[in-house]
């Protein structure tokens, strides 16, 4: 995979010298940048396929996503009451694919649920961002 790649780069002594001043500090912006830009691409390359659907399940192949993403997902869906079952596997560990199954209580619509578990899973994403911004800026003070 070519942004674990960039990501060690970021640690690179060429980016940063080791001598700089702040150079932890700049290391770890340039890291975040690094990421964020990974993290663009990474999501421009999702692609949702509908392998099942019904009143109250939802069977879907993501091309892009591993575990990561998939399990945040599954965690989310599970702590909906509403949700019956929700899992997902990776049909073959050399690819960046994974089917995500949602099977829901009641007459709830699947694609409603895992659009309220992508937004809760995006408002962590977003929390962690701001709370490592602001712990690298505490300690380039230090």
């Amino acid at each position: 995979m070519p942004y674990v790649h960039y990501v060690g780069m970021c640690y690179n002594r060429e980016i940063v010298g080791w001598d700089a001043p702040n150079a932890e500090t700049l290391r770890g912006e340039s890291c975040l940048l690094i990421m964020e830009k990974i993290q663009l691409t990474r999501v421009s390359k999702l692609k949702v396929n509908i392998l099942k659907k019904t009143d109250n399940e939802l069977k879907i192949e993501v091309e892009g996503a591993g575990h990561s993403l998939l399990n945040m997902l599954q965690k989310t869906l599970l702590e909906d009451d509403t949700i019956e079952v929700a899992g997902y596997h990776m049909p073959h560990p050399l690819f960046d694919s994974g089917i995500l199954y949602v099977h829901t209580k009641e007459k709830r619509k699947p694609e409603a649920v895992i659009k309220e578990a992508t937004k809760k899973v995006l408002d962590i994403s977003k929390a962690f961002q701001k709370s490592f911004k602001k712990a690298s800026k505490e300690y380039k003070q230090k």
